[in-house]
């Protein structure tokens, strides 16, 4: 899920003393074993991105543990005081919006800075652009950023998956959007930074054509529990069966209906924000009004009941690009526990966890997302 919400907060140097990594005797430990497989060439013909000897290696793990826990003594009250007056915040790029036409469907998007490597943001279930509010101004102070609104969420158009006649809303559907997105606005390769859902969205779109890809931030990944090859044999049938039901009675309108108030939206965020304090009632109506739109309730209803297409264990094993991994340590959707397991796939660099943040970093914790990204931007660029 994706969240937004109110004016940006203002870039921090350094992560808080809240951030940290996994245990380093367990990153050091698989460190060695896995540096000899894992080569990184941003692009045949050109200088390595990410070496495979254990001594860089380390040296990139030692980097990345550095920008975690660098303030752990730090005084976390002083590192948020604001400047001195003979020392002001840089002003930071004017957020702008336009729409693009994909297929013939409007979609929206959102886009900060003129210079430096293209990043595109990409949001979770029942979210859209604004979502990443907290983090475009900040990023775009060194990068071209843009969030886009995946078709059927946002205020990008909703056609009916009744009206098209087969499989719509899919990964496979986002992943084309954002590859061709990548073509038409962006005009260059660009790295995904996703959260959730978008994080299927991000690795779909670099395994289907991978020259659009630098790298992948994927934050709170879905690790789709629901999927139906993860259910028990004598649980399926029950389970097409529910589907059915929602998509093709009254019962789904009415289970949406009451999902669609600013009440149950901020009871569902509660539960995913660690620190609730950040659902404010700007963040509700951010989330809340684009599914008030027409088309959202079958959309809303079709994506519930998508129980097959990828999983994040089949593609990671087929991206070609560098991955980081940072996971919300207080998520109660994807538990951190789970999420561990993928640090060990080649194309993940590390696993970072994010102490005492739920299950959307990028808006809960901006302060530690954002430094995360620009490092792992600038190491792979």
């Amino acid at each position: 899920m994706a969240t937004s919400g109110g004016a940006a907060a203002p870039p921090v140097a350094t992560l808080s003393a809240r951030c940290t990594t996994a245990p380093v005797p367990a990153a050091a430990a698989s460190c060695s074993a896995l540096s000899a497989r894992r080569p990184w060439r941003r692009r045949a013909g050109l200088s390595l991105s990410f070496s495979s000897g254990n001594a860089a290696r380390a040296r990139t793990r030692a980097r990345l543990r550095v920008e975690a826990s660098s303030m752990a003594e730090a005084d976390p009250v002083e590192e948020r005081l604001p400047a001195a007056p003979d020392a002001p915040l840089e002003p930071q790029p004017q957020v702008l919006t336009s729409m693009w036409n994909w297929k013939g469907y409007n979609i929206r998007y959102q886009y900060a800075g003129t210079s430096g490597p293209a990043l595109v943001l990409i949001h979770g279930f029942g979210a859209n652009s604004d979502h990443w509010r907290k983090n475009i101004p900040v990023l775009a102070l060194k990068n071209r950023v843009y969030a886009i609104d995946l078709i059927g969420y946002g205020y990008s158009d909703k056609p009916n998956p009744r009206e098209l006649g087969e499989s719509f809303y899919t990964f496979e559907t986002w992943g084309e959007q954002l590859n061709t997105f990548c073509t038409e606005v962006v005009k260059s390769e660009a790295f995904f930074i996703c959260n959730s859902i978008g994080g299927l969205v991000g690795l779909q779109a670099a395994v289907m054509d991978p020259q659009k890809c630098e790298g992948i931030f994927l934050l709170n990944i879905s690790l789709r529990m629901l999927h139906i090859s993860k259910q028990p044999w004598f649980g399926k049938p029950f389970i097409k069966s529910f589907q059915s039901l929602l998509r093709n009675t009254v019962i789904g309108r009415l289970f949406f209906n009451a999902v669609a108030t600013p009440g149950s939206v901020k009871n569902i965020l509660c539960q995913c924000y660690h620190d609730t304090s950040a659902v404010t009632d700007e963040l509700v109506q951010f989330i809340l009004q684009p599914g008030l739109n027409p088309g959202a309730v079958d959309v809303f209803l079709e994506f519930i009941c998508y129980s097959g297409g990828p999983l994040p264990e089949e593609l990671l094993p087929e991206v070609k690009c560098p991955v980081l991994v940072a996971w919300g340590e207080k998520d109660p959707w994807e538990p951190v526990e789970l999420g561990r397991a993928y640090a060990s796939f080649d194309t993940v660099e590390d696993f970072v966890v994010l102490p005492n943040v739920g299950h959307c970093p990028q808006d809960e914790a901006p302060d530690l997302v954002n430094p995360l990204v620009e490092s792992f931007v600038i190491r792979h660029s």
